[in-house]
């Protein structure tokens, strides 16, 4: 049975990377959330949201870098999505490169690669067309730990995970996702430090909810509807201390005040008319 204390240390994060929102709108429809919301995405909204969001990551201490925006790549904003820094135990810096599921986005993992490589990082792509991965929106660390949560069933081939798990030197728990709203490990799964994190538990098999519970000792449940509709699970613990979250989900948000956790609640609206907020929003880079 693989438990969070018996993984090798990880250190804290503490640079992240965020996409530049400049062409980002919803183009098309490719999860629940984007139904009925083509064209409607004010620009000048979304600018001001996405800098408050940087502005609030920078107010708490860490580095943020800014991938340029991409023409006829709406999504790119969403950069969790395109890679998933592997960081070894030793050696030089290494990604593993998205394969996305959506021919919409196909083209994005390679406009990472190239920001990647520029800087040395070492970059592996994945060559089988038919295994699909989706990076931090679906692989995400135990916080302090080598330790990877691996969702999938949307986004995410199973498969991913057991035939590439020589790349991350880290065991790696698998997630079987069953409620399409949330699509994403992310949509559902937010860690806020070793012991605690908040879920969506109606997104997991018995199974699944299960493996969370050996992992957390105090697992937070959000509220449904505010997991679907506000992306409640979808906010961020950059630090042990902090919940950066969607300002409407106000349940959630006093949930996690009674945990202990200071709330930072934002504005994404213009971002969850496209499935993302937070989490979606931002990519640890270590």
């Amino acid at each position: 049975m693989i438990t969070p204390g018996d993984q090798p240390p990880r250190p804290p994060s503490t640079r992240l990377l965020m996409a530049d929102p400049a062409y980002f709108d919803v183009e098309y429809v490719i999860n629940p959330h984007m139904a009925g919301h083509i064209g409607t995405v004010d620009k000048a909204r979304a600018r001001a949201q996405w800098e408050a969001l940087r502005q609030v990551y920078l107010g708490l201490g860490l580095q943020v870098e800014v991938l340029p925006a991409v023409p006829g790549l709406p999504d790119l904003t969403f950069v969790a999505n395109q890679s998933f820094p592997i960081l070894p135990v030793s050696g030089p810096p290494a990604v593993l490169l998205s394969n996305m599921h959506a021919p919409q986005r196909a083209p994005e993992p390679a406009v990472l690669a190239a920001w990647y490589e520029a800087r040395g990082w070492q970059t592996h792509a994945i060559d089988d067309p038919s295994s699909h991965f989706e990076g931090m929106g679906d692989a995400i660390w135990h916080p302090g730990r080598r330790l990877i949560y691996g969702g999938y069933g949307y986004r995410t081939t199973q498969d991913t995970y057991t035939r590439r798990s020589h790349l991350v030197d880290a065991e790696v728990i698998a997630l079987e996702l069953t409620d399409p709203r949330m699509y994403h490990l992310d949509t559902c799964f937010s860690p806020l430090d070793e012991q605690t994190a908040v879920i969506s538990p109606e997104a997991y098999t018995a199974q699944g909810r299960e493996a969370l519970r050996r992992c957390f000792p105090r697992l937070i449940e959000a509220p449904l509807d505010e997991a679907v509709g506000c992306l409640a699970v979808n906010g961020h613990c950059p630090d042990g201390r902090h919940f950066i979250v969607d300002q409407q989900a106000v349940q959630t948000a006093a949930l996690v005040r009674q945990a202990g956790f200071e709330v930072i609640p934002v504005d994404t609206s213009e971002f969850r008319k496209s499935g993302g907020s937070v989490q979606c929003m931002k990519l640890m880079l270590d």
